[in-house]
């Protein structure tokens, strides 16, 4: 059975329990009650054994890692013996990567990927222009290429704080929130990067906000904005997670904040309209 037959299984019988509690009668919470535990209980093994497959899967990795280690000591030694003609233009790759940083900062996302790939044409393997690939391949949505060239950059370096920030993003639009989860922890845990410390929090936020766990999502959305305070798309968020939650009057408060915080700036803008909207008793959509 593949995975999404195991996940439709659990959820029709979810959906047939909750049927059930809706119109249960008193001698019949017992049975109900016991489906329920029976589903959580089954639920909860296949988790463990998912989780314990999933280690055996780093033995994987642990010896990949020490293959290509292997394969990239083999070919160093034969770089050092060839010609100079044939080793790394790292100052016409300087150029390209400049390029590409500035074609990221100007929304052209397009020519930021084509401007890197040059760069890693002159400078295979060089770790900035891997970094800011990845970057701009996942702020195209090609989320799949990006994961591979993030995979590259932490095979080199397992704790580049942007690479393991924008994985966690990456998962997070996957929607494969427990792996997104580990790369963000692990990246506010090390806090080594204030820049990457501070996305790591909000994309966690993002990530509880998705799985409807809205304290968990403001708790993360709070230390955002103690990092950086003028970060107000987290003020909408916040608004977004109390709104979805029903409580109106904070996240009319939410969105006030980041209204009054900047008015000009595009997510202030977005909570004032949001929240004139929600004075008015119409509907706010986040799409």
């Amino acid at each position: 059975m593949s995975t999404e037959e195991l996940f439709a299984e659990y959820e029709a019988r979810y959906q047939r329990i909750q049927g059930e509690l809706e119109q249960v009668r008193p001698s019949e919470r017992e049975k109900v009650r016991q489906e329920i535990v029976g589903l959580f209980r089954e639920t909860e093994a296949a988790l463990e054994h998912l989780t314990g497959f999933r280690e055996r899967i780093r033995e994987l990795v642990d010896r990949y890692k020490q293959i290509a280690a292997a394969a990239a000591a083999t070919a160093k030694a034969s770089a050092a013996a060839a010609p100079a003609t044939t080793r790394s233009d790292h100052l016409g790759s300087s150029t390209y990567v400049e390029r590409g940083w500035s074609a990221i900062a100007a929304g052209d996302h397009a020519r930021a990927v084509k401007e890197l790939e040059r760069a890693l044409e002159l400078a295979p393997n060089d770790p900035q222009a891997e970094s800011l690939l990845g970057w701009a391949q996942m702020l195209r949505e090609q989320y799949d290429e990006a994961l591979y060239t993030y995979y590259k950059v932490l095979s080199k370096d397992p704790n580049n704080p942007l690479a393991r920030v924008n994985l966690g993003y990456i998962c997070l639009k996957k929607e494969i929130f427990g792996e997104a989860i580990e790369h963000l922890s692990r990246v506010i845990r090390l806090d080594s990067d204030r820049k990457a410390t501070l996305y790591a929090n909000f994309y966690m936020g993002l990530v509880y906000l998705e799985r409807e766990m809205y304290d968990d999502a403001r708790s993360f959305f709070r230390k955002t904005l103690e990092l950086g305070p003028n970060m107000l798309e987290a003020y909408w968020e916040m608004g977004h997670a109390y709104y979805l939650e029903g409580n109106l009057a904070q996240a009319a408060d939410s969105w006030r904040t980041g209204m009054e915080t900047n008015r000009f700036n595009l997510w202030g803008e977005r909570c004032a309209k949001a929240l004139a909207k929600l004075e008015k008793g119409q509907v706010v959509e986040f799409a």
